[in-house]
């Protein structure tokens, strides 16, 4: 399992999780300062973002789902929990995005990502593995295993939907064409790939011989500090590149909205306390390079994405921890 060192106070005064915020982000801010002077290729970022996602954490991810113990119970609660939260925040930020600053549907679809699609993978794995330990891991498995197929599959159907909307294609692909596409992108994913193999191991119960598993835990426990090393060195190339007022109202919903409404509909459905921590711990992180990404695809937006991931994570190192100073006062 990827680790962070175990997390300890600071001082009397200071909660525990404070350590574990302070390496995380201190990790990514000298990713950040490396590739800004240069001690770094950009290449250099590039291969270990490539070798983070195509095999330290979909090992991480393998060996997590296929050994982990999850005792908590069916996920329809907690899956309820968050993804309302993302219902709610995508929503929010098409219509503030659209009405607000009379921006087109496809950059309705660039802020609904940018403000919704939190960046559970390169961030959310060493947080709550440093935050929580193996348990937090196991349950923000529980998450990744369908957040990417549904922000994926909702991106795709937006995506041609606000194509259309805007005139912006000639174009029209079938539903047939679309669902091909989806599956596509998705069999070939390697945390897919990661997420299925874990699974079928544990339906299965083959155990996993010694050495093998070895193997897998050396290269998965290096997922977590390159990955956030990794997220600087991006953060460096991407940057903030203007559309800051349109950004600053994205990371709002971002890392305001989106956690409060997650507590809040935690707190509804009785999901666990300690769900419920993991739940708003992981809504409250900053959005990814994936909102770049689909800005790119769509052909508007890149700025917007850009400067929001950037601010977004620069301002999550302060108010995750105000997130999760509330769930330990409520719960």
């Amino acid at each position: 399992m990827t680790k962070l060192p175990p997390s300890s106070p600071l001082s009397p005064a200071m909660p525990a999780f404070a350590e574990t915020i302070l390496v995380v982000f201190t990790l990514i801010a000298i990713g950040y300062g490396a590739a800004a002077v240069r001690l770094l290729r950009p290449e250099t970022g590039d291969g270990l973002s490539d070798f983070v996602f195509t095999i330290a954490v979909p090992l991480l991810l393998f060996r997590t789902i296929a050994t982990a113990t999850f005792d908590h119970g069916a996920p329809w609660a907690l899956w309820a929990t968050y993804f309302t939260a993302v219902l709610v925040t995508w929503t929010s930020a098409h219509l503030i995005i659209r009405a607000g600053f009379g921006r087109d549907a496809r950059s309705g679809v660039v802020a609904g990502v940018t403000a919704g699609f939190s960046n559970l993978v390169l961030v959310g794995i060493p947080f709550m593995s440093g935050l929580y330990g193996e348990p937090g891991l196991a349950v923000l498995s529980q998450l990744v295993s369908i957040h990417l197929p549904i922000m994926l599959g909702a991106s795709i159907v937006l995506f041609e939907w606000a194509v259309k909307r805007d005139g912006a294609g000639t174009e029209t692909r079938s539903a047939a064409a679309l669902v091909t596409g989806f599956f596509r992108q998705l069999i070939t994913n390697p945390l897919i790939i990661g997420i299925f193999a874990g699974l079928v191991v544990r339906l299965s119960a083959i155990p996993i011989p010694g050495v093998v598993d070895q193997v897998i835990a050396s290269l998965a426990g290096v997922a977590g500090p390159l990955a956030l090393f990794a997220m600087g060195i991006s953060l460096c190339g991407y940057g903030i590149r203007g559309q800051v007022r349109q950004a600053l109202a994205m990371v709002s919903l971002k890392l305001v909205l989106m956690p409060a409404v997650a507590l809040g509909m935690g707190l509804a459905l009785g999901l666990p306390d300690f769900q419920l921590k993991v739940a708003v711990a992981a809504a409250s992180l900053p959005a990814g390079v994936n909102s770049w990404l689909i800005a790119n695809r769509l052909g508007t937006g890149e700025r917007l994405a850009s400067t929001s991931m950037t601010l977004g994570t620069a301002l999550a190192a302060v108010t995750t921890g105000v997130w999760l100073l509330i769930v330990e006062a409520i719960l």
